[in-house]
C-alpha cells in the first residue's frame, strides 16, 4: 500500500535562469541568474493549471504540464500516490532561448514534490540535483538552478552526477542580449560533430581552467577565458545575428559567449564601466540588425531554487 501526499498544502517556489556552458564550459559549467519564474503550487484532489508571461498561449493546461507530471513522477518514486496538483505560473525566463527554461521547470517540479512529502521520506537537495541531472541528460543547466551560483558539473562513471560550487569574483557582471526569435536546443546540438581533434580539445581545455581563474579571482583574462572550440563555430548557422553580435562584442575586448545553447548572447564583464560599454554595444548592434534585441543585466543569483511555505 502506498503512503499518501497531504492535500491542501501551498507552496511558492521560484527556480532561477541559467546560463550554461559559458564558452568552453561545454556541458560542464552553468551560472545561475536573477531572473526566476515565480510558482504557485497547492495539493488538492484535481489538477489545474493557470499561466501568465512566457508559454501562456502554448503550454498544456492540464496534468500533462511538465511541472505537474514531473511531480507525480518524483512522488511515485518515493512510494507515494500522486495526488492533484493545483498549479499557478507566472513565467519570466524566457522560453528557447539559452536561458534554462527547461531546467529551471525541471527543478522547481522536484524541489516542490520534495517539500510536499513528509519531511521524514524527503530527499534534500542532492535527490533534487539528482533526478533534475537525469532528466535533462546532463547537469550543466540543473546544477546552478538547484545550488546557485557558479557551478562545475560532471557526469559519474555510475551514471550519477557530481557539482561543486565555486565562488565568484565581487565585481562579476552578466550582460544579456536575448532576441526576439528562438532555437530548440535539439537543432543547436544537432549542429555538433561527433569528433573533433586531439589538439582541439586541449585548447579547449586550456580555455576552461582560464575560465574558472577569471571568473573567480582575475576577470582581466574573461575574454581569453571565454574563447571556445567545441560549440560555437558549429552552432554559428543556426544563430547567425547571435554570432555576429559576439563576433562584434569580443572585437570591442568583451567576453561574450552563447547561453546555453542559444541564441541568447551572455557578455561576462567586471564592473559598472564595462556594463555600460557591453550595452552600448548590443545597442548599436541591435539598430541595424534583422533581430530584435532586448538587453538585461541580471544579478547574479548565490541562491538556486527557493522554496516558501505557506
Amino acid at each position: 500500500m502506498t503512503a499518501q501526499i497531504a492535500l491542501g498544502q501551498h507552496l511558492i517556489v521560484c527556480p532561477p535562469a541559467t546560463s550554461a556552458n559559458l564558452g568552453p564550459g561545454f556541458d560542464s559549467l552553468g551560472l545561475a541568474l536573477e531572473y526566476r519564474d515565480r510558482l504557485e503550487v497547492r495539493t488538492a484532489e484535481n489538477s489545474s493549471v493557470q499561466i501568465e508571461g512566457e508559454g501562456k498561449d502554448e503550454l498544456p493546461t492540464d496534468e500533462s504540464h511538465l511541472i505537474i507530471k514531473e511531480m507525480r513522477r518524483y512522488w511515485a518514486k518515493a512510494g507515494f500516490d500522486p495526488v492533484g496538483v493545483q498549479l499557478i505560473a507566472h513565467n519570466h525566463i524566457p522560453h528557447a532561448r539559452g536561458m534554462g527554461s527547461s531546467a529551471a521547470a525541471i527543478v522547481a517540479a522536484y524541489a516542490a514534490a520534495d517539500a510536499l512529502l513528509p519531511e521524514d521520506a524527503r530527499g534534500g537537495t542532492e535527490a533534487i540535483f539528482q533526478a533534475a541531472a537525469a532528466w535533462e541528460g546532463h547537469p550543466d543547466n540543473v546544477a546552478p538552478a538547484v545550488f546557485g551560483g557558479l557551478s562545475i558539473s560532471s557526469t559519474t562513471t555510475d551514471g550519477s552526477f557530481n557539482s561543486v560550487q565555486v565562488p565568484l569574483h565581487q565585481q562579476l557582471r552578466a550582460v544579456l542580449a536575448i532576441p526576439s526569435n528562438g532555437l530548440s536546443t535539439e537543432v543547436a546540438r544537432g549542429a555538433l560533430p561527433a569528433q573533433v581533434d586531439h589538439s582541439i580539445a586541449a585548447a579547449n581545455s586550456a580555455s576552461a581552467a582560464l575560465l574558472i581563474h577569471a571568473l573567480s579571482n582575475d576577470p582581466s583574462v574573461l575574454l581569453a577565458g571565454t574563447k571556445d572550440y567545441l560549440h560555437q563555430d558549429y552552432r554559428a548557422a543556426a544563430m547567425p545575428q547571435s554570432a555576429a553580435l559576439i563576433a562584434v562584442l569580443r572585437a570591442a575586448g568583451l567576453a561574450a559567449v552563447v547561453s546555453g545553447a542559444g541564441p541568447t548572447v551572455l557578455t561576462l564583464v567586471s564592473g559598472e564601466a564595462q556594463v555600460a560599454e557591453a550595452l552600448a554595444v548590443i545597442d548599436e548592434f541591435s539598430a541595424k540588425s534583422t533581430v530584435s534585441w532586448r538587453a538585461e543585466v541580471p544579478t547574479l543569483a548565490s541562491n538556486g531554487v527557493t522554496v516558501e511555505v505557506l
